[in-house]
């Protein structure tokens, strides 16, 4: 009798235990989740977010807690080189921040500019590089939800170049490209590459200011006025030897460059702060401009890469790309499809 009702009390209290388990979990459970919610509501108030009813405010919070729960897994692992940050872009899925942060087009598309490589020759290429110190990068600037990357790049490249050549940095028109760069395979917000851009450029005989065709993220008829009243000139543009990480070093020495990249990874629609290592493909999909190399602290060789994703993405606008990788492409790409303006 006595063995049975130890048994008796020993169910009890192991069932009392699990209650208290299940029901701590349950509470713990329910802390994160307002947790969460509460997280959500402090993302929306700083990045000014709405949704036009609580059944996508529901789809959305569902997205922000999934990208969360990733980039907060990533981070505290700690063993990549650089970080992921909540920013503007978490409650997006990586299939619609794709389709309105992109705009690359990757085809069999012939390249454009001439084969001839006027850096070939170039032995004495310094340690590191900065345009930004030297004057020839504009501020960072955000194409929005317009998917017109390629424009930004071309706009970047065309600044560079114009500072080296007359001392003067001006920021130039990407709408003028958005709205009158349409007879060919540019086709503003639906996509463009950055070698019809140059020679759209050269064809119209320059490229007005930012100032007098300022940027609208739409697709608008080209406004023929504004766009003659020409500011920068560039003579044409040269393609950088494909596959070349050691050419495309010899052009970035000399300029910023244009190049395209594979940007569809989660990781780089979160990315903080580091050298970017991360896993990525050569699908080309977003046009950008090198306008630097180094080595970080811990001797890992970078690019210095200006983004159009607006200040608050990445390094203050930029991303530090991994160089000298294994692969001939280099990383996500970054030296197959690079050009630049001759001045």
């Amino acid at each position: 009798m006595a063995s049975i009702m130890r048994t008796a009390t020993i169910f009890v209290l192991s069932a009392l235990l699990l209650l208290q388990v299940c029901s701590y979990l349950a509470m713990s459970r329910s802390l994160q989740e307002e947790s969460m919610v509460a997280r959500h509501e402090q993302w929306m108030a700083q990045h000014g977010r709405s949704y036009k009813d609580d059944v996508e405010k529901a789809k959305r919070y569902n997205v922000f807690k999934n990208n969360v729960e990733y980039i907060d897994s990533v981070n505290n692992a700690g063993v990549r080189t650089y970080k992921l940050s909540v920013n503007k872009f978490a409650d997006l899925t990586n299939e619609d921040f794709r389709s309105t942060r992109n705009g690359f087009k990757q085809a069999p598309f012939p390249r454009s500019c001439k084969a001839t490589f006027m850096y070939e020759n170039v032995s004495a290429i310094p340690t590191s590089m900065d345009w930004r110190s030297k004057g020839a990068v504009t501020p960072i600037k955000d194409q929005g939800q317009c998917g017109c990357c390629w424009a930004f790049s071309t706009v970047a490249a065309t600044e560079g170049i114009n500072q080296l050549t007359t001392g003067k940095l001006v920021s130039l028109s990407e709408q003028e490209l958005v709205d009158c760069d349409t007879g060919g395979e540019d086709q503003g917000c639906g996509g463009g590459l950055m070698d019809y851009g140059f020679n759209f450029i050269v064809k119209n005989h320059g490229l007005t200011t930012e100032s007098n065709y300022p940027y609208q993220g739409v697709d608008a008829t080209c406004n023929t006025k504004k766009a003659s009243n020409d500011a920068v000139t560039i003579s044409g543009c040269e393609d950088v030897p494909v596959n070349s990480e050691s050419g495309l070093l010899k052009a970035v020495a000399g300029q910023p460059v244009s190049v395209a990249i594979d940007a569809s990874g989660q990781d780089f629609q979160f990315y903080s702060s580091g050298v970017f290592t991360g896993s990525c493909g050569t699908e080309l999909d977003h046009g950008v401009t090198a306008v630097g190399y180094g080595t970080a602290d811990d001797g890992t060789k970078y690019w210095l890469v200006k983004n159009s994703w607006g200040a608050t993405w990445g390094e203050k606008g930029y991303i530090r790309m991994q160089r000298d990788v294994t692969a001939k492409e280099g990383i996500c790409g970054i030296a197959m499809y690079a050009s630049y303006p001759t001045a």
